[in-house]
């Protein structure tokens, strides 16, 4: 029998996608031309939540390299990311650059047929995937050191640590590396992933993480490291909100590993208590909405804004990030009555039970479920 899910780690992506969700719909609100200077309260929420969301991606994929590799071994591993990862992010990504030149009159983004290359090397410019790419690449690679260059999780802490300081040198410098960019960058956020796993999926810990008391003393530091962060980004507002990531890498590090803390705790608090029983389902379906939610809500907010005349911020930011979330989720439910589950991921469903998240877990040391 298997042991139960780990209901934290779905609740964790739930709030993680609707943060990757708000802030999407809320730059491609500015990028359309929608005045939004009379609400600059969403412009300090948009940064404040900003410095932790794709870590914390990063760091609980990399809680369950361990177990994946032991269970499936390098090849099996890597193959298993190519169904699950890669290609969604090539499917998706075409899917989404071709009806950026079909609608191009009504979209943000005005891609050329030279674009579709970018994908390849250039997977910034094609919005929101370059995560996937990034993940797919960051997993293959620490997949590799570890189990056939034998390094620790010490030494990869340490090259996760240089990369990370690499990749805002060369930021900095306004060196190009594509793709390599965002693996120097993030690198470091999985390898803390597995040094945390045995640690973190023990259930004999889960009391002192489902601690009140916990949350409680976190609650100050990560206020004042998430604020410090939207202050020293609002004055250096010609970064782009770029200026601490970049520029202060080290203060970053430590505002991001902070966030991700706290958000841990929370939902571990939250896993405990039985609290909003709708978030893990996102988290569940976490894959799906970040491929497709950029489609969905453009398609909103063009109808709202292009054809019904609506200028309300709020409600078309609203609007944008209830279907963003709830479309991709049905839509998936939809492929799956039809057997057309080819269309977000190649890998097979588990009928047993819910298995929709973005990295596959399974079962280690700690006893984990196999989620996906």
């Amino acid at each position: 029998m298997k042991p139960p899910r780990l209901t934290w780690i779905d609740y964790a992506r739930g709030i993680a996608i609707i943060l990757v969700v708000y802030r999407h719909n809320f730059e491609g609100l500015k990028e359309s031309g929608v005045p939004v200077d009379h609400y600059m309260f969403l412009e300090y929420l948009n940064i404040f939540f900003f410095s932790f969301r794709m870590p914390l991606f990063f760091i609980i994929s990399g809680i369950f390299v361990a177990g994946s590799l032991q269970k499936r071994g390098l090849p099996n591993f890597v193959e298993t990311k190519m169904r699950s990862i890669l290609y969604p992010y090539f499917l998706w990504g075409f899917l989404q650059l071709s009806l950026q030149m079909v609608f191009s009159k009504y979209t943000n983004g005005h891609p050329t047929p030279e674009s579709y290359l970018h994908l390849f090397y250039l997977p910034r410019e094609i919005a929101q995937f370059w995560y996937l790419y990034a993940l797919f690449n960051v997993s293959v690679l620490y997949a590799f050191a570890k189990q056939v260059l034998k390094l620790s999780v010490r030494y990869q802490l340490m090259i996760g640590l240089a990369a990370f300081y690499i990749s805002s040198l060369l930021y900095q410098k306004s060196i190009n590396v594509g793709f390599v960019s965002d693996i120097l960058h993030n690198y470091i956020f999985y390898a803390i992933g597995d040094a945390i796993s045995r640690v973190i999926t023990d259930r004999k810990n889960f009391k002192w993480f489902e601690s009140g008391k916990l949350l409680s003393a976190m609650l100050l530091p990560f206020i004042l490291a998430q604020a410090y962060f939207l202050w020293a980004n609002l004055d250096h507002a010609n970064a782009k909100y770029m200026f601490v990531e970049y520029y202060q890498p080290f203060a970053f590090l430590l505002i991001a590993i902070v966030g991700c803390a706290f958000i841990i705790n929370l939902t571990f608090v939250m896993q405990r208590v039985k609290i909003l029983n709708w978030l893990p389902e996102l988290g569940r379906h976490s894959l799906y909405i970040y491929v497709s939610h950029v489609i969905i809500f453009a398609c909103v907010r063009i109808i709202l804004t292009k054809f019904l005349g609506v200028t309300n911020v709020p409600l078309i930011l609203i609007s944008g990030i209830t279907a963003g979330l709830i479309g991709p989720i049905i839509l998936y439910k939809l492929a799956v009555k039809f057997n057309m589950r080819w269309i977000f991921t190649l890998e097979k469903e588990d009928k047993k039970e819910s298995t929709h998240t973005f990295i596959k877990p399974v079962a280690s040391s700690a006893s984990l479920e196999n989620n996906r």
